[in-house]
């Protein structure tokens, strides 16, 4: 169930303060009463004194997972899409494109309203990331740009993709993905699914973002309801081959096509490829996950447990998706969605997941998550 209180959120648009709580948000009778508003990036600076009071702001203040650009037709105007993150109390957040793009002449604009129309990979949606960012630089809030190109059934292309992004925007791109291993819902819009033996040839482009320190953010399908583990072989052959790069597993490798595996099941599968890859992270995104599974308690327990018990290796995201038809309340509520299992999960993971910590050292941003305030005379 969503437990979205907006008139809350709206007053508290970010709750953490220098050590003094926000209580008359927090209606917490022990905290002494708030400070004037700060600045909220300030309070993600190592030193700040900061704190931070999960009942007055409950939802992930990281999105690493955002689509700023769609598959056709006009995404929302970038500086209107900032300001909606900044009245959600997000303060950073990955600038997706989208890689594969439908053609221009189709007139579609979504890709599940028009099978049969190739969505294919393309720079155009990172060059207009890049361009939007360069145009309207933004203040309050930081914005890591993503290459979402990448075709990775032709890996031999992607070099030179990086290569030309780099010429014309030198240092700019951080972080790679999402990209797509096998997404199930485009194959009837031409996406390919990579094969297995096509991974080994990933290794030049792996090689430049090993040494950049560039996460892979990668979509790849478990299954389905019917086969649930039918295409774990490819994770396994990435990971096999590429031990030393940071990669992030979209959705936990769920989607639509797998709503209804055993949550006992695929909770031990996740931890037993946490433990053994020590560099591979989960991604939390996407309203299907909550929808699907985490809005179920027999089986959101199995979830919480799980990223208690590995509180450094998951990243929170809503996967929302800037189509000029949606609007602030479109993304605060995919936001507060995607939040939701977070809000179970014990202060450690909070801290690392909602408040950042992990975005932080897997990029090396020189930010800091505040801790988690306690109550007056609290120990």
């Amino acid at each position: 169930m969503i437990r979205y209180q907006p008139s809350r959120l709206a007053a508290a648009l970010f709750c953490t303060v220098f050590l003094s709580g926000c209580a008359s948000l927090a209606g917490d009778p022990e905290t002494p009463p708030a400070p004037e508003q700060q600045d909220a990036l300030a309070q993600f600076t190592p030193g700040s004194g900061a704190c931070h009071v999960r009942t007055a702001h409950d939802t992930a203040v990281v999105d690493t997972h955002l689509h700023f650009r769609s598959f056709g037709g006009a995404p929302i105007p970038f500086e209107e899409m900032v300001s909606d993150l900044k009245r959600s109390g997000v303060v950073f957040a990955n600038m997706y494109g989208i890689g594969q793009m439908l053609s221009v002449g189709s007139g579609c604009e979504y890709y599940l309203d028009c099978p049969g129309t190739p969505a294919l990979p393309s720079l155009k949606n990172d060059f207009a990331n890049a361009q939007d960012l360069l145009d309207h630089p933004p203040k309050g809030i930081v914005l890591t740009l993503s290459m979402t190109f990448p075709d990775l059934a032709i890996p031999e292309s992607i070099p030179a993709g990086i290569a030309l992004l780099d010429r014309e925007y030198p240092g700019m791109f951080r972080w790679m993905g999402e990209v797509n291993v096998i997404k199930q819902a485009l194959i009837p819009n031409g996406h390919t699914p990579v094969p297995l033996e096509t991974i080994a040839r990933w290794a030049p482009f792996m090689e430049i973002l090993r040494q950049r320190n560039i996460p892979l953010a990668l979509h790849l399908d478990l299954g389905d309801d019917a086969a649930p583990l039918k295409n774990l072989a490819l994770m396994e052959e990435v990971l096999r081959l590429y031990p030393q790069n940071r990669i992030v597993w979209m959705h936990l490798g769920l989607s639509r096509q797998l709503t209804k595996t055993d949550p006992t099941e695929h909770a031990a599968l996740m931890a037993r490829m946490l433990e053994d890859h020590p560099k591979l992270s989960m991604d939390l995104s996407w309203r299907v996950l909550q929808d699907a599974y985490f809005s179920r308690p027999e089986v959101r327990v199995h979830y919480v447990a799980l990223i208690n018990r590995y509180p450094t290796r998951f990243l929170p995201g809503t996967d929302f998706l800037a189509r000029h038809i949606r609007t602030f309340e479109d993304y605060r509520t995919e936001l507060d969605a995607t939040s939701d299992i977070l809000r179970d999960v014990d202060d450690t993971a909070f801290r690392d997941i909602a408040l950042g910590q992990n975005y932080f050292e897997l990029l090396n941003l020189p930010y800091v998550a505040p801790a988690i305030c306690r109550k007056a005379g609290a120990s």
